[in-house]
């Protein structure tokens, strides 16, 4: 007798999904053993139930039944299966259960059955292939008897079982075990160093006890032992001789660098927090600074680090100790020394001092290798770009993924592709760390922040009316893959102008059963489909039902999918136009926040009886649609192409809906350009808070790209975690190309968050990763296991920690495991998975993505500069034209060869174009009225002379007549003036027409410019007015046509001064006390990191026209701000300046002043003598202004206020070295604009005699002139200058051939300290400008002052500096007492103060501030006087003056309370303008005004 099984257990409470399966459940009987422990319930079902669920219910029912009772519950199921069920796609359904059940039962049982292969030869036979082992023999037969019991006893079907033993194949991993082992070997030979017979250091440190330890802070010391390389009684014997060559302590032992030999155990930094006495401990050196003291002593001082914490070192050593020590102290070296703890009484900082032994050891880090023989592939790496995330470099990945045998690895960083042109660096043939030749691939993607909008509405529309005919369907099938799923019922109705006409159903046989999820669904089981036709049948009848019709579905990407694959497999035509109602829904009813079918049915007033009935949802789904067409019509849509344009998700709306994340790698070529597509749309369109992308616009440029579903912030993981419907999952997943799961401790911080409750422990991660598999599995998408690489190695996460805490993360502290793991590591992660799945997705699969990738580069590597019709000729013609203008119709041999040289180089390298755009750029600002300086190089080029882009004339020092066109390169008087200026050079009279000489020439070489090859790449950088530069960078778009043109993109990054900041704070906030020189490691690693993007000041990108931008670079805006209208460059300009043509046009305040100057005086500044012997005093004296020192504040020389040469520093070297020559000028301006070009360089072999400022090298010319001049071949001087004015220091082999061509060794010292250098040209050009004005300074005063005031002036005052001398000088004299502690604004004032201090010294005075004549942000020159800007009250701002301006002109101010009504000028800045009384007698208020006017 059977009953229900809620009969038998009425109180038993289970899970819903348990539950809903025991309704279907008979129980046949319940017996118990005589011991009354054992319960055994025989249960029958017309549905199978898995193994795990009759193990939940055992457990439920011993819970519950028998609390606190020992008994063992085991439920005995018989399933009576409909006839769609046969042994094989039982099987295929089954199987995870059988595998649960043998892995319960015995593990060799089970894993013999996994590695089985199952062949069904007949519908009842099945053939089990088995590897021939005796173990496979010894169970085969209880594999035999499980299957018949499952079969045959459990289901009632019949099977015959066949075995057949095949001959194992070795392993792959046991067939490469030699080979690891021998990989693993090598790795640990290698990184301990071992060499000879001379033994280091053994390594004795448990690796993982090393990585515990740094990652978790174990307080504990080690114990290390040491192995002596000489025995005892060697020692013995040479105990007391420890003075070596230097006389210092030696030891017999190798290894010891300093002092004696000692044994001892090492402590752990972090265990040093006071002083304990003498101390042994280990370390890596992190610098070294020797300082030189008295006595011939120098002091050592570095710090060093153990990875747990970090301290310094001072020891003193004899000067001639140094050498010997240092040789082996050295950044990076490993050491250990003995020491005694002690507090420095200079800087209160915790030291080592006193040391008696230092000696060198192994590295003592543990470093992780890849030791697997098939090695995996990291498919998702952030770099320092993704926004204060990712800590590692893009080169320090690649190099590590290269060093681990990888074949490739992804860099994928958030929204941004910035890390690109560093990863592509890593095949320079310079500095690279992968062979450029090597098959190693770089994988180009990113993390996108994907915006699903394809809830789209029609699909392959063709123009069909909206009141023509339709066919609203509906379908119900097996599952949710239209792959591996089957239809069971087709269910439609026809719309014929906005009528339901027709209607077709039926069922549908699927030939599989009708899984139990779906039964309970939809209520349609086997015995309902049994006798219902195939597809085959059904799916031609359907299409007849359907012909000529638009057809319509609720989500009908779902629905269409299921018809358009069974389309394929029958060899029928797929070309449908369906329209969606849940994208119509968007459209029409944008309040709802869902859209399933019933919401949107009562949304319009549509009932919906027996939903999830394929009949009766698109019943309802036909009047919804219905009810839409009158909608629509309201709107004057009457077509589908219509409301597809229309209906399309709004780009507002994109920027409301969630982001998901999603990997998408170029495949190619195509795809680099595509991706670049989507990240320049993503920031320029669809930006709100992150780049956002639409996967509309993603599939728009699909081609050549693969996108992958990403971490849990991907949407696919999130439908899991909210249980989606397995609709929406299947629609999900046929969106993307691969599927990716990741490590558990990645998504392990769900475990803590209260508002998750779907994931509460790691069994719960588990099985989410397992359903991403079994989707890859059922959609035949493959899953790779990625590591979201965040990081490096484990003990990184510390910098990780450190960016997270600063911007505010609560989290910060709990940092999931994001590094880079090896292949080992990943296998062992996803061993749940089982062997051969693991190795699908850590190793198999990973490979399989990469090897569809193509190996590409991100940077196009052609040049493709804008083309100017006709620009080579024209540059010709301007070059000569002007030649000959200036040096008449026969040139001289030396300007035309040089001209022709300079052209034909040019040209042929294609650089016309960019002399022309700058020739119009600079002409166009002239003819505005403002000069424009030059910048840079360009000055070495005779070319750009005559063109007109820069004043600075390259020839050698020639006198030339104005009038006859005379010239003199070549006299004896003229060429004792080389390497100078010409205007160095006497007056002199033309012997031919009595006309004054002009003297012209810098003497700079062209090849500083473009190279002896011309295969440098050039670079014009012009100096416009700072307020005429907008203009400037309008004209661009007017020679090359609007949209060609773009700023140059920039990076901002974690500077290193706001790191530390980071790193002080966090340990603070948590009362942790760190040296400072851990501190200072620390911050090492977290700067770099991306914090914003922004626009070089003057750079502009030209674009040629037809080239797409995205060829190059992506573009943004400037810190991605949505309402500019600037766009730059998104990778950083200098990755890309060698391909496009790159444009410096920028803003400075010379020309500015000088046009200003000009205005005021009527003169030119082009007419200014450059050998006014007046303004050459100004750098040596005050004479020429008619004051004294003195009267300045003691200063000694004139030149305060002059661009270049006005800072104490800049006069402080003019007094050094005393110049005599405009010449000398220039040398000094590149001395003084250069890094360690003049402190501890020049400056320093001046005073001991062994340079001049004639000899010593100031700018980078003087390199390349000076090596050509003692012998070295043209072509490697140049190359050689190059690498010096960049820092980059000389190779060996080049001191090597300077010293064969007896270069001094002062000149290769001075050369090696050098760290940046100025072209000659640039500081010719700059030194014109300043000779210009102080030109003016001299000879027109109350004009200089008026323009200085007006634009140089940073903190210009009236209250402090417009009052009279007195009081200026009270002012000053009280911020200088101050000193250091004088604010930057006070600071800031004293040059402005002194400026003023030497007006008042030269007689000129300041009219007070009239508010109906003083401008709003320039000094007037009223009367003799200068009246001053009303910008220079404190707290007027630029705009506020201007309204002050405007305000006067609509006429008199009644009072203040009226001035503040019209000018909106702040109360506090009125009473302080009243105090200056600005105001004179305009009374408080109107009110008395008035009255007076009643009285009259």
């Amino acid at each position: 007798m059977e009953k229900d099984f809620f009969d038998v257990f009425p109180h038993l409470k289970v899970k819903k999904e348990l539950e809903e399966l025991l309704d279907m459940v008979f129980v046949t009987k319940v017996s118990m053993n005589p011991g009354r422990t054992h319960l055994r319930v025989y249960i029958e079902s017309s549905r199978w139930i898995h193994k795990k669920n009759i193990f939940a219910l055992e457990d439920e029912i011993e819970r519950q039944c028998f609390p606190g009772i020992p008994m063992t519950v085991t439920v005995v199921e018989k399933f009576h299966l409909s006839e769609q069920y046969t042994p094989e796609n039982f099987l295929e359904s089954y199987r995870s259960s059988m595998e649960m059940e043998l892995r319960n039962y015995n593990m060799l049982e089970y894993n013999l059955f996994r590695r089985s292969k199952i062949i069904f030869t007949g519908k009842d036979t099945l053939r089990m292939e088995l590897p021939d082992t005796v173990i496979s023999r010894q169970k085969s037969e209880i594999l035999v008897e499980y299957f018949h019991k499952v079969f045959c006893e459990r289901c009632g079907m019949d099977l015959k079982v066949e075995l057949d033993f095949v001959e194992v194949k070795e392993s792959k991993y046991r067939k490469n075990a030699a080979l690891q082992i021998k990989q693993e070997v090598e790795n640990v030979l290698k990184h301990a160093k071992l060499s000879g017979d001379q033994e280091s250091e053994p390594k004795q440190e448990d690796t993982a006890r090393e990585e515990t330890k740094k990652t978790s802070g174990d307080k504990s010391g080690e114990k290390t032992n040491e192995k002596k390389s000489v025995d005892k009684k060697q020692q013995k014997v040479q105990k007391g001789d420890f003075r070596g060559s230097f006389g210092f302590r030696r030891d017999s032992n190798p290894d010891v660098v300093y002092g004696r030999d000692f044994d001892g155990e090492t402590i752990p930094l972090e265990s040093i927090t006071g002083e304990m006495g003498e101390v042994i401990i280990r370390c890596q050196v992190m610098d070294v600074e020797a300082r030189e003291i008295r006595n011939e002593k120098t002091i050592l001082i570095f710090p060093v680090t153990d990875f747990t914490d970090s301290i310094v070192v001072k020891m003193f050593l004899r000067n001639e100790q140094v050498p010997e020590v240092t040789e082996s102290v050295k950044k990076g070296a490993f050491l250990k020394l003995k020491g005694v703890t002690t507090i420095d009484r200079f800087d209160s900082e915790l030291t080592i001092g006193n040391i008696t032994g230092i000696k060198k050891i192994a590295n003592f880090t543990s470093t992780r290798m890849d030791t697997s023989p098939q090695k995996r592939v990291e498919l998702h790496c952030h770099t320092k770009m993704s926004d204060m995330d990712g800590v590692s470099d893009a080169k320090a990945l690649v190099k590590r993924a290269y060093e681990w045998g990888h074949k490739a690895i992804a860099i994928t960083d958030h929204g941004v592709v910035q890390s690109f042109p560093e990863a592509n660096h890593c095949f320079d043939a310079w500095g690279g760390c992968v062979p450029k030749e090597s098959d190693f691939k770089v994988l180009y993607g990113m993390e996108a922040y994907l915006v699903d909008d394809l809830k789209g509405m029609v699909t392959n529309s063709k123009g069909q009316r909206l009141d023509g005919d339709f066919v609203v369907f509906d379908i119900e099938t097996t599952g949710f893959s239209a792959l591996t799923c089957r239809i069971i019922e087709i269910g439609a109705v026809k719309v014929e102008k906005g009528q339901i006409t027709d209607r077709f159903s039926t069922f549908v046989n699927p030939e599989v059963p009708i899984p139990f999820r779906i039964e309970q669904l939809t209520s349609i089981n086997d015995s309902m489909v049994l006798d219902a036709p195939l597809i085959e049948e059904v799916l031609p009848k359907f299409l007849e039902f359907c012909e000529g019709c638009v057809m319509v579905a609720h989500n009908a990407d779902f629905d269409m999918s299921f018809i358009i694959e069974n389309c394929k497999r029958q060899g029928i035509s797929d070309d449908f136009t369906y329209v969606d109602t849940v994208g119509m829904a968007r459209f029409l009813l944008p309040a709802l926040n869902r859209f399933k079918l019933d919401t949107v049915a009562k949304a319009v007033g549509v009932s919906l009886d027996h939903h999830h009935r394929a009949v009766d949802d698109a019943a309802c789904t036909a009047e919804i649609f219905v009810r839409f067409v009158e909608m629509l019509r309201e709107r004057d849509i009457s077509d589908v192409d219509t409301l597809n344009k229309q209906g399309n998700v709004s780009v507002n709306t994109i920027k409301k809906l969630p982001t998901y994340h999603a990997i998408i790698l170029a495949r190619n070529e195509t795809g680099r350009i595509n991706l670049y597509k989507l990240v320049s749309q993503s920031h320029l369109k669809y930006y709100r808070r992150r780049p956002r992308v639409p996967k509309s616009l993603f599939l728009e440029h699909r081609e050549g790209l693969l996108i992958g579903s990403a971490c849990e912030a991907g949407e696919l993981y999130q439908a899991l975690l909210r249980n989606a419907p397995e609709a929406e999952i299947a629609r999900l997943v046929n969106f993307y190309d691969y599927l990716e799961i990741q490590p558990l401790g990645n998504n392990a911080f769900m475990l803590a968050d209260e508002k998750n409750d779907r994931v509460n422990s790691n069994e719960d991660l588990i099985e989410l990763n397992k359903k991403i598999v079994k989707l890859g599995d059922q959609f035949r998408k493959p899953v790779v296991a990625t590591c979201d690489v965040h990081f490096m190695d484990p003990e990184d996460e510390i910098y990780r920690r450190i960016i997270m805490a600063g911007n505010g993360f609560s989290d910060a502290d709990n940092q999931a495991p994001l590094y880079l793991r090896t292949t080992e590591e990943m296998l062992e992660e996803f061993s749940y998975l089982g062997s051969e799945k693991a190795e699908e997705v850590v190793i198999t699969n990973t490979n399989k993505i990469a090897d569809m990738i193509e190996k590409i580069s991100p940077i196009h590597p052609d040049k493709y500069p804008p083309v100017i019709e006709n620009s080579d000729q024209d540059l010709k013609d301007i070059c000569f034209n002007k030649a000959h203008e200036m040096y008449g119709e026969n040139l001289p041999a030396i300007v035309e060869e040089r001209l022709n040289r300079e052209l034909n180089s040019i040209i042929s390298n294609g650089y016309a174009v960019m002399y022309i755009i700058a020739q119009k750029l600079v002409w166009k600002s002239n003819e505005d009225g403002y000069l424009v300086g030059s910048r840079g190089s360009v000055g070495s080029s005779l070319a750009a002379t005559m063109s007109g882009i820069t004043e600075v004339n390259p020839l050698p020092p020639h006198y030339l007549c104005p009038n006859c066109k005379y010239h003199d390169f070549d006299s004896p008087e003229v060429k004792k003036f080389g390497g100078m200026a010409g205007c160095d050079m006497p007056d002199k009279i033309c012997p031919k027409c009595g006309t004054k000489l002009n003297k012209e020439g810098f003497d700079i070489p062209f090849e500083t410019f473009l190279g002896f090859k011309g295969d440098k790449e050039p670079d014009i950088d012009l100096n416009f007015s700072g307020e005429y530069q907008a203009n400037a960078h309008r004209y661009t778009e007017v020679i090359f046509g609007k949209g060609q043109t773009f700023k140059a993109g920039t990076i901002g990054t974690l500077a290193e001064k706001t790191a530390f900041g980071y790193v002080k704070n966090y340990y603070e906030e948590r009362g942790q006390h760190k040296r400072y020189c851990e501190i200072n490691r620390i911050v090492k690693g977290c700067t770099g990191i991306r914090r914003t993007t922004g626009q070089h000041p003057g750079g502009i990108i030209v674009l040629p026209v037809g080239v797409e931008i995205e060829k190059f670079t992506p573009v943004q805006h400037p810190a991605n701000d949505e309402n500019s209208d600037i766009i730059t460059t998104h990778f950083d300009y200098h990755s890309i300046d060698g391909n496009l043509l790159k444009l410096d046009i920028l803003g400075h305040d010379d020309p500015t002043m000088i046009r200003m100057l000009e205005d005021l005086t009527g003169l030119s500044a082009r007419d200014v003598p450059l050998d006014s012997k007046e303004v050459m005093s100004l750098f040596a004296s005050t004479d020429a202004l008619g004051i004294k020192p003195e009267d300045i504040g003691g200063c000694k020389l004139g030149c305060l206020g002059i661009p270049e040469f006005g800072t104490d520093f800049a006069m402080q070297m003019l007094i050094d070295t005393k110049p005599k020559y405009f010449s000398d000028l220039v040398r000094i301006a590149g001395l003084s604009h250069g890094t360690d070009v003049w402190l501890g360089n020049a400056q320093t072999l001046i005073e001991e005699g062994k340079a001049t400022i004639s000899t010593a090298i100031c700018t980078r010319d003087d390199i390349m002139i000076y090596l050509i001049s003692m012998g070295v071949e043209s072509s490697l001087a140049f190359t050689i200058m190059e690498s010096v004015r960049k820092g980059k220091g000389l190779r060996e082999e080049w001191e090597a051939t300077m010293r064969e061509h007896k270069v001094p060794e002062w000149y290769i010292w001075s050369c090696k300290k050098i760290k940046y250098m100025f072209p000659k040209a640039h500081a010719a050009a700059y030194v014109m400008m300043a000779w210009r004005i102080a030109w003016f300074k001299v000879f027109k005063p109350l004009a200089y002052y008026a323009a200085f005031f007006s634009i140089r002036a940073t903190a210009f005052s009236y209250e402090t500096m417009c009052m009279g001398r007195e009081r200026l000088d009270y002012y000053l004299a009280e911020i200088r007492k101050k000193g250091d502690e004088a604010s930057k604004k006070e600071q800031d004032s004293i040059r402005d103060m002194r400026i003023v201090q030497e007006m008042y010294a030269r007689g000129i005075e300041f009219l007070p501030i009239d508010l109906y004549k003083a401008k709003a942000n320039r000094f007037q020159i009223i009367d003799g006087k200068l009246m001053p800007a009303l910008n220079c009250i404190d707290g007027m701002g630029d705009k506020a003056a201007e309204a002050v301006v405007d305000a006067a002109k609509q006429g008199k101010f009644l009072s203040k309370d009226d001035f503040r009504d019209r000018t909106k000028v702040s109360k506090t800045v009125i009473d302080l303008m009243d105090d200056l009384g600005i105001f004179g007698d305009i009374p408080q208020s109107n009110q008395f005004s008035l009255f007076d006017n009643v009285l009259v």
